[in-house]
């Protein structure tokens, strides 16, 4: 079985996986943070070097008050016990995303595990936090736009490597697999330019229960599909 290099998750559904057990969404949103640090050990075992994973979008902050100040309470214990599971894997860790809206002490404690992780190298994890497509491509534009305004590019210049230099992920290789949890099939603007030539896989699984045997059906599914670049069949 091949294994993607890079495999993009949109962790969908804990709300709904909760309400179904008679519980707030809250207790799902525990649950799929638990789940997370197992797949991302899973993700090592089956030697998959990025993962980049939809935590908190820029559309998240309209959920109500109770819903958001619970994620916040919960990013934080997660932040914490993220540093214990890269230490572990050997993981870097990033976050992506606009984190000047957060509180001072969640976008220190994002600072802290950057910087912590940062000379591993066996597993590569991207956490999008208040994080939206269309936001990291404007955010990317400005700071272009800007270098061109003071000299430091030539409008010439800029072709879609340099462009990629300015986004979230720059540096990051794009996904090779995409995953959505829960029976959604859209792309709730995660992702838009890396996702370009990326493999969709939908399951109505939902995201607390995604476990690694979904994870491997997955993959499978990923290797009978006829990858193509430019019509050119991938060696």
């Amino acid at each position: 079985m091949k294994v993607p290099n890079h495999i993009a998750i949109i962790l969908d559904g804990n709300g709904r996986w909760a309400k179904a057990k008679g519980m707030p969404r809250g207790y799902g949103h525990v649950k799929g943070c638990a789940n997370l640090e197992s797949i991302c050990d899973d993700i090592k075992d089956l030697g998959v070097k990025y993962l980049t994973v939809y935590a908190f979008s820029t559309e998240n902050w309209k959920r109500s008050r109770e819903e958001v100040e619970g994620l916040m309470k919960l990013f934080r214990s997660y932040l914490k016990k993220c540093i214990r599971s890269a230490e572990k894997n050997k993981m870097r860790v990033k976050v992506i995303g606009d984190i000047t809206a957060f509180d001072s002490d969640i976008q220190e404690k994002i600072r802290y595990l950057e910087d912590f992780s940062k000379d591993y190298k066996e597993l590569f994890f991207q956490i999008a936090l208040n994080y939206g497509s269309r936001d990291e491509i404007v955010r990317g534009v400005r700071r272009l736009a800007q270098d061109a305004v003071d000299g430091r590019l030539k409008p010439e210049d800029i072709d879609e490597k340099v462009f990629e230099s300015y986004l979230d992920t720059a540096g990051i290789p794009d996904p090779d697999l995409l995953i959505r949890t829960s029976g959604e099939q859209r792309l709730s603007n995660y992702l838009l330019w890396q996702l370009a030539y990326t493999e969709f896989y939908f399951t109505d699984v939902a995201w607390p229960d995604f476990h690694k045997p979904d994870l491997i059906k997955a993959i499978e599914k990923y290797n009978e599909r006829d990858r193509r670049y430019g019509g050119v069949k991938e060696e």
